[in-house]
């Protein structure tokens, strides 16, 4: 077995490890900002449109078997109503298919108006996940055996809530997506050989904030900041600053808390159309590897033209 797939074998079952003795995290995105309701149900709507968006992460590009994501998310306001709704699909991957997690969640919200210049969202989600685990994928590496029957599309369901608080300039959320603690599966065995460890899903809460500042005609200031913190694990924060020019251009940076610095570039290419992209690099000692050139992000969100009024700006947030 060559170095690169030592590393993979090494890498995953490092994960596993730290699952067992932590909490599964759910799925991390450094374009959190244009992402929004993949960590809160009550941002369903608020755009005054549908609105559908896509974003794919490749972690730990150069490291075999690192984690990818996919996600897609379509919401929209309920015409006339003070109702959006929304379906939230994300896929995680880890070890090039020996773990495969998928999450599927239908979303409703409810919005009231604090202000003529202000709302607040009250938004629920219900939906779970399909956990697929294949060991034989690990001996494929020629790792150590391993005496553990493969997981095939089990469902575990889960449910989640949120508060979003938005006005033309400024927002903030607190939201905890999946509130049931889901054990996966415990492997514990009698064999000596066999592999034993639990894979529990702690709840995650998180708290998201942002503010528009204008700077000139043609040029704002986006600062926002998201907070995650599950049981068991270390508090994770991210913070970015975004400069927008002229409404159709953005450029800037974010650093996540003792992790990863990043750089982000977005293009509103029409009305319907924004594109995104992500480069983190890390600041842990798996980022000074040869065996990690970073990790990646695409992002791509298609809305319909207005056909009725809403407050928030589409292009701010």
């Amino acid at each position: 077995m060559n170095l690169s797939n030592k590393i993979s074998v090494f890498f995953f079952l490092l994960f596993i490890s730290l699952n067992s003795l932590y909490a599964q995290q759910d799925a991390q995105y450094t374009q959190y900002m244009f992402n929004t309701m993949s960590v809160n149900p009550a941002y369903a709507g608020s755009r005054g449109q549908l609105s559908i968006a896509a974003l794919y992460r490749a972690q730990w590009v150069g490291l075999d078997g690192a984690p990818t994501s996919q996600t897609l998310n379509l919401h929209s306001p309920i015409r006339n109503s003070k109702l959006g709704y929304g379906i939230s699909i994300v896929n995680d991957e880890i070890g090039d298919g020996v773990v495969q997690e998928t999450y599927f969640d239908g979303i409703i919200s409810y919005t009231i108006d604090v202000s003529r210049e202000s709302k607040l969202s009250f938004g629920l989600k219900a939906g779970g996940n399909l956990l697929n685990l294949d060991f034989n994928k690990l001996r494929n590496f020629d790792a150590e055996p391993v005496n553990s029957d493969n997981i095939e599309n089990r469902f575990s369901p889960n449910f989640g809530l949120g508060i979003y608080y938005h006005a033309e300039r400024f927002y903030a959320g607190l939201s905890a997506p999946n509130l049931l603690q889901t054990e996966h599966f415990d492997n514990s065995q009698t064999e000596a050989n066999a592999v034993q460890f639990l894979s529990k899903e702690k709840i995650n809460f998180y708290l998201i904030t942002g503010y528009v500042f204008d700077l000139n005609g043609n040029l704002k200031f986006k600062p926002a900041v998201l907070t995650k913190v599950v049981g068991g694990a270390p508090l994770q924060v991210d913070v970015s600053a975004n400069f927008m020019f002229n409404e159709k251009f953005t450029l800037g940076a974010a650093y996540r808390w003792d992790a990863a610095i990043s750089a982000l570039v977005g293009f509103q290419i029409s009305d319907q159309f924004m594109l995104g992209l992500a480069y983190d690099r890390e600041t842990t000692d798996l980022g000074g590897t040869q065996f990690n050139d970073g990790s990646f992000e695409f992002f791509l969100r298609f809305e319909l033209v207005k056909s009725f009024q809403r407050l928030v700006s589409p292009r701010f947030f």
